[in-house]
C-alpha cells in the first residue's frame, strides 16, 4: 500500500492508534455521570478533613475540582503502563466514582446516628475525622492505594492528592516539581523554597 504524500506513516500509526483506543476504552456513560452528580458538599466537607489545612480553603476547592476532572475523564479498559521490570500491562477497571454515593450516605448515616446527631458536612473537622476514621477502620481499609480505586472515597482523595507532584513539593517545601519535564540547567542547585 502507497502513502499520500501529505501523510506520514506515523501519522498514520498515531490515528489508527487513536481510533483503536477509542474503541476499547469508551468513557463509561454511568462513571461520567457518577462523577458529575456526586454530592459537591459532601465531597468538599470530606476534603477538609483529610487534605492538609495548609492547602487553604481555596486550595483544597481546587483539589476538589481536579479530582472532579479526573473521575469524569476517567476511562475504563484503558492500558496502564506497566510497572518496572514488568511487561505486564493492566487495563484500568470500572470508575471508582460508582463507589462514591454509597460511601458518601454510609458518612451521612453514621453522622446523624453519632453523639453529634447531624449532617457529615456539618460537623466539625474532628467530628467528621473521626467519623471517617470509625468508617475506614469498618470498611477494612488500612492502606493508601497509589490512584484513586473505589476503596473509600476519603483514602481516594487522599490517593489522588498525596500521590501529586504539588503534595511532594508542600511535604518539602520546596519548588520540586516532580513530575515536570526538567532540564540540566540549574540541577546543581537546590530547588526553590515554597514561598
Amino acid at each position: 500500500m502507497a502513502f499520500n504524500s501529505d501523510l506520514s506513516r506515523r501519522s498514520a500509526i498515531k490515528t489508527l492508534g487513536t481510533v483503536a483506543i477509542a474503541s476499547v476504552a469508551p468513557v463509561s456513560a454511568d462513571a461520567s455521570q457518577t462523577s458529575s452528580a456526586l454530592d459537591a458538599a459532601m465531597l468538599q466537607a470530606v476534603a477538609d478533613a483529610v487534605l492538609p489545612e495548609a492547602l487553604g480553603d481555596a486550595g483544597r476547592r481546587r483539589i476538589v475540582a481536579n479530582f472532579q476532572r479526573w473521575l469524569s475523564q476517567y476511562r475504563e479498559r484503558a492500558d496502564t503502563d506497566h510497572g518496572y521490570g514488568t511487561t505486564r500491562i493492566r487495563a484500568t477497571g470500572p470508575s471508582p466514582a460508582t463507589c462514591y454515593p454509597g460511601h458518601f450516605a454510609a458518612l451521612d448515616k453514621a453522622a446523624r446516628e453519632s453523639a453529634h446527631a447531624a449532617p457529615f458536612a456539618a460537623l466539625t473537622i474532628d467530628a467528621r475525622r473521626a467519623v471517617l476514621a470509625d468508617q475506614l477502620t469498618a470498611a477494612h481499609v488500612d492502606w493508601l492505594a497509589a490512584r484513586p480505586t473505589g476503596a473509600h472515597i476519603a483514602t481516594d482523595l487522599m490517593a489522588f492528592y498525596f500521590n501529586s507532584s504539588e503534595a511532594a513539593d508542600l511535604c518539602y517545601r520546596a519548588r520540586i516539581g516532580r513530575d515536570a519535564c526538567r532540564g540540566l540547567d540549574g540541577s546543581d542547585r537546590l530547588p526553590e523554597p515554597l514561598k
